[in-house]
């Protein structure tokens, strides 16, 4: 999603660039991204306004945004012939089948809603985040040929859900276009929290400068302010986030954002409602920058998705299956 929505403020730092893809995954190890290591070990298989340091060139994110229409650009969930996950009840999990996450509760959070961009009065209302006030959500970003953020987010939803399933997990989704708009924000922190999930993993994707490209993956600072108290988080939402980041880079062979995080892929914020709000170990991820076009010919391609939703999806694993699992 782009920085400057509701949830989230740009984050200080956008101008560090990257080399090779190798010199990048080097980075990822040395900044302790070691999904991939963690997953072979163990077995495995929103909210935005001005802040100082933000990008000028964001693309805006405003109820008017050019997220407008669901079909425009892109790929179809099923292109490029992927099996498309079967569809059931909007935001219900199919009953969990035997498998190595058998017992856990993953919330997925699709970022938006593709019928957002009809509803504008009602998502520009201001809610409670915890630490301060803000809009209830946004359309979201999209590429510049028309295809929107939204629905890029439920696409991926549906097919990490269908992978999570298949290891045995109880998933959820915050929405699945089963309501005229939203959750916002603080709800759907709420729902991650009444589900007593135990991974929450909130899809994006940014809406930056072109030029600026790759994926990276917000992570809860320690805030205790108001409503807010992220203290006993922090720490389990590192190791899935850290994960779920080295996995993304094994599966789709992108590398982290140039642009934002250092060459980690991993950025901690204190200022998403999302975030600050949520009682269980939850990050958000963009996967990409859908204003370039070299990232927005990856984020379109329905066998690129695909490979997004199983780079999340072994992070997950990974994290279930080893010590981030206690809570």
């Amino acid at each position: 999603m782009s920085y400057t929505g509701p949830d989230f403020d740009p984050p200080p730092e956008r101008r560090s660039r990257r080399g090779p893809l190798t010199v990048a995954l080097a980075a990822l190890v040395c900044g302790g991204l070691l999904g991939w290591g963690v997953y072979a070990a163990t077995g495995g298989t929103d909210d935005k306004g001005a802040q100082a340091g933000g990008s000028p060139s964001a693309a805006p994110r405003t109820p008017s945004a050019a997220a407008s229409s669901p079909t425009a650009g892109g790929s179809s969930p099923s292109a490029e012939g992927e099996e498309s996950p079967a569809s059931r009840t909007p935001s219900a999990s199919a009953p969990a089948a035997a498998g190595p996450l058998k017992g856990k509760v993953v919330v997925i959070d699709p970022g938006h809603n593709p019928t957002n961009v009809k509803h504008t009065a009602e998502i520009n209302r201001q809610v409670d985040v915890g630490t301060h006030r803000k809009e209830c959500d946004t359309t979201g970003t999209s590429t510049n040929d028309g295809y929107a953020e939204a629905e890029f987010t439920l696409d991926v939803a549906h097919r990490l859900r269908a992978l999570l399933e298949k290891q045995g997990a109880t998933v959820k989704l915050t929405q699945d276009r089963d309501r005229p708009y939203g959750p916002c924000v603080d709800e759907r922190a709420r729902i991650g929290n009444a589900a007593k999930a135990d991974a929450v993993v909130s899809i994006h994707a940014d809406g930056s400068g072109a030029g600026n490209r790759g994926f990276h993956v917000i992570l809860p600072g320690s805030v205790n302010e108001g409503e807010a108290d992220t203290r006993a988080i922090v720490a389990p939402s590192r190791a899935l986030g850290e994960r779920v980041a080295g996995n993304f880079v094994r599966v789709t062979g992108t590398a982290p954002s140039n642009y934002t995080g250092g060459g980690t892929g991993l950025v901690t914020r204190k200022d998403l409602g999302g975030l600050n709000l949520s009682t269980v170990p939850k990050v958000f991820i963009e996967c990409g920058n859908m204003r370039d076009s070299k990232d927005a010919a990856l984020l379109t391609s329905g066998a690129w998705r695909q490979k997004a939703a199983q780079g999340i999806s072994e992070g997950i694993v990974s994290f279930l299956r080893g010590s981030g699992s206690a809570r």
